[in-house]
């Protein structure tokens, strides 16, 4: 089955987050070494934290989508099954 354009998007969007992440904390740590190695330390940290757990919603946000389809295609199902009983 073809995915939609919503769910081309989110798995871009999934797939150039790493790499975001990534770049990311790089930056921060080479932002805040200045400021000492153990503030660096946090602050790339907390940026890690944080990224993921965007990361994480984003997956869980793609997970349900492909739920509700699913749950779509077994009420279809269902429906059919309990009209060919009643007749």
């Amino acid at each position: 089955m073809k995915p939609d354009a919503f769910e081309r998007i989110i798995r871009f969007l999934l797939g150039a987050s790493f790499g975001i992440v990534l770049f990311g904390a790089i930056s921060i740590f080479f932002i805040f070494f200045s400021s000492g190695l153990s503030i660096a330390f946090l602050a790339t940290l907390f940026f890690v934290i944080v990224s993921l757990f965007l990361l994480l919603c984003l997956d869980a946000l793609l997970v349900n989508k492909e739920r509700l389809k699913e749950m779509q295609k077994q009420t279809k199902l269902l429906e059919e099954m309990h009209s060919h009983i009643l007749k």
